[in-house]
C-alpha cells in the first residue's frame, strides 16, 4: 500500500493532489487540515490548524501511524499562507509569526517527525515541500512569505544532505508549482498597489487565462513522484522542469 500524508488537503492544490492519489489503487491519503472536504473510503482526516503550534505538538504523532504494509510513504507539505500583503514597518509582528509558523515551523516539525517515525522503514520515503518562485526573488509586500519559502528551500537541501550522508533511502525536494489558480491568487489580486507593485501583473495573469488549474499541477507532481530519483537531481526544483 502507498501512503500519502498531505497538508492543506481541504482545498486548492492539496485537495487536487489527494483526490488524484485516491484515483489510483492501493493508495491511502491522510489529509491534515482544519476541515475535511473529501469523502473516500481510503481517505483519513486529521483535523489540525498548522498555525497552532501547541496543537501540532500535542497531536503530531497522529499524523504518522505505523503502517506495517507500506510499500512507500510520502509526506507533502502543501499548506501555506501568504498573510497580509504589506511593507515591512507597516505590518503587525503577529503577521510574521503566523506566516513563519505555517510555512516553515510546521513543515519543519512534520519533516522531523516523518524522518524519525519512519527511520526504520525499508521502503522508499519522500518528503515533498511545496515552495514558491517567490523564494528566489524579492516581491514587495510579501516579505514573510518570500523569506519563509526561501528558508524551506534551504531546510530541504540540508535535510537531503543529511539523509544522503546516512545512506538513507529518502528523497527530499522543495518544489515551486508555478502560478496556480487558488484562493491565494484571489487574495493577491485584491492587493492595494501601494502595498504590492505587481497587482496589475497578477490580475492580467488571471484575465488572460494564464493561471494553471490545480489538477494540472497535481498530475505533473504525481507523475514525477512515481519515477525513481535521478542521480544528481537538484533538491530545489520547479514544476516546469519535472
Amino acid at each position: 500500500m502507498q501512503y500519502y500524508i498531505i497538508t492543506g488537503a481541504s482545498r486548492g492544490l492539496g485537495k487536487a493532489l489527494a483526490e488524484m492519489v485516491l484515483q489510483q489503487p492501493d493508495t491511502v491519503v491522510l489529509g491534515v487540515s482544519r476541515h475535511a472536504t473529501i469523502e473516500h473510503d481510503r481517505y483519513q482526516h486529521q483535523p489540525l490548524d498548522l498555525s497552532d503550534l501547541e496543537a501540532l505538538r500535542n497531536n503530531i504523532t497522529k499524523v504518522f501511524p505505523a503502517w506495517k504494509d507500506a510499500s512507500s510513504i510520502t509526506l507533502i507539505n502543501n499548506a501555506a499562507v501568504l498573510g497580509e500583503i504589506g511593507y515591512a514597518g507597516e505590518q503587525t509582528n503577529e503577521h510574521y509569526s503566523f506566516v513563519f509558523d505555517v510555512n516553515l515551523t510546521a513543515p519543519a516539525m512534520l519533516m522531523n517527525m516523518f524522518l524519525s517515525a519512519y527511520s526504520g522503514a525499508n521502503v522508499p520515503r519522500t518528503i515533498l515541500n511545496i515552495s514558491s518562485g517567490a523564494a528566489q526573488r524579492p516581491v514587495d509586500g510579501w516579505g514573510a512569505y518570500c523569506a519563509s519559502k526561501a528558508a524551506l528551500d534551504m531546510l530541504s537541501q540540508v535535510a537531503q544532505k543529511e539523509q544522503d550522508l546516512r545512506g538513507a533511502n529518502v528523497r527530499i525536494r522543495s518544489l515551486a508549482p508555478g502560478v496556480v489558480d487558488t484562493a491565494m491568487q484571489e487574495h493577491i489580486r485584491t492587493a492595494d498597489t501601494a502595498q504590492f507593485s505587481e497587482t496589475a501583473k497578477f490580475n492580467a495573469l488571471h484575465s488572460e487565462g494564464q493561471l494553471v488549474v490545480p489538477e494540472e499541477v497535481a498530475a505533473k507532481i504525481l507523475a514525477w513522484l512515481g519515477k525513481p530519483s535521478r542521480v544528481g537531481e537538484e533538491v530545489v526544483i520547479r514544476v516546469d522542469t519535472l
